[in-house]
């Protein structure tokens, strides 16, 4: 269970106007490459966005109580996505102990899709649990992963495998589509074990307004998905993590569902600032 990966989605998580790799490659994965094409590109928002995180339900596990915040900073950096996500989570045990975990991480991703720089650091209760870092590189035929932490370490990414920003993208480009599903390999940089099998679940796309209180989010047009992490040396059915989540056509996500496997929490978007519309590259 990756407790710290929360993503932009999913995170989690690029295609503007002239990054048409990563579009491609999730119509080939969802079998509509042809549709697709038809369709304009994807363009993500830059934007801040404050998240609160308050317990659903709890399972027969270790965990009676939860709460917690995220907040999460999409950059357009012109070239690349700069992304910075801080998670606390509070928990409290069956014996009344507590525990403080709090996550930072940040990626600088390529808009091409070929590179990604990552960092995640995470602590618990103030103690340091994993730092994890290094930088990605990808090509159609396949790419690798170099990490600086753990030192030395070098593992191979499959080709097809998404980046974060480029993964939401994908997301969104097959709501948008009709498609009901996807599986697209993932590599975010949370862990130091490489990419993850993703499964993805679209149920529907709606046209606006919604009826989100943030008006730059009513405006647009929206849709509810299912995404499920697995690890791919597990031969285990069940997901490591799994989030559900509506998707606006700029990639933000709001009403996350958290399912962290001995408890669910829900996530409600507190607050929302879009990126200046000054920014010019």
């Amino acid at each position: 269970m990756k407790w710290w990966s929360i993503p932009f989605g999913i995170p989690a998580r690029v295609c503007m106007a002239v990054a048409a790799g990563p579009c491609l490659a999730a119509g080939l994965l969802s079998g509509g490459a042809a549709a697709h094409a038809a369709m304009p590109p994807v363009v993500l928002a830059g934007h801040h966005a404050i998240y609160d995180l308050t317990l659903e339900s709890v399972g027969g596990g270790d965990t009676v109580a939860a709460s917690g915040t995220m907040s999460f900073a999409v950059t357009d950096a012109c070239t690349a996505w700069s992304t910075q996500q801080k998670l606390r989570l509070q928990t409290v045990s069956r014996s009344g102990g507590t525990t403080d975990l709090v996550s930072d991480y940040a990626t600088l991703e390529a808009k091409d899709g070929h590179h990604l720089v990552f960092r995640t650091v995470q602590t618990s209760n103030g103690a340091p649990v994993t730092q994890v870092g290094g930088e990605a590189t990808m090509a159609a035929s396949g790419g690798e992963i170099r990490y600086s932490q753990p030192a030395g370490r070098v593992m191979p990414l499959p080709a097809g495998t998404l980046f974060p920003m480029a993964h939401t993208a994908a997301i969104v480009r097959a709501a948008e589509a009709g498609e009901t599903s996807i599986a697209p390999l993932l590599f975010d940089g949370t862990g130091a074990d490489g990419p993850q099998y993703t499964y993805v679940m679209m149920m529907g796309w709606t046209a606006p307004p919604s009826d989100s209180p943030f008006a730059a989010l009513s405006r647009l047009s929206s849709g509810r998905v299912h995404v499920a992490f697995y690890t791919p040396s597990s031969h285990d059915m069940r997901p490591d993590y799994a989030i559900g989540m509506r998707y606006f056509a700029n990639g933000v996500s709001d009403r996350l569902d958290m399912d962290f496997g001995d408890f669910r929490m829900r996530g409600t978007l507190r607050s929302f600032t879009p990126a200046p519309e000054t920014h010019r590259c």
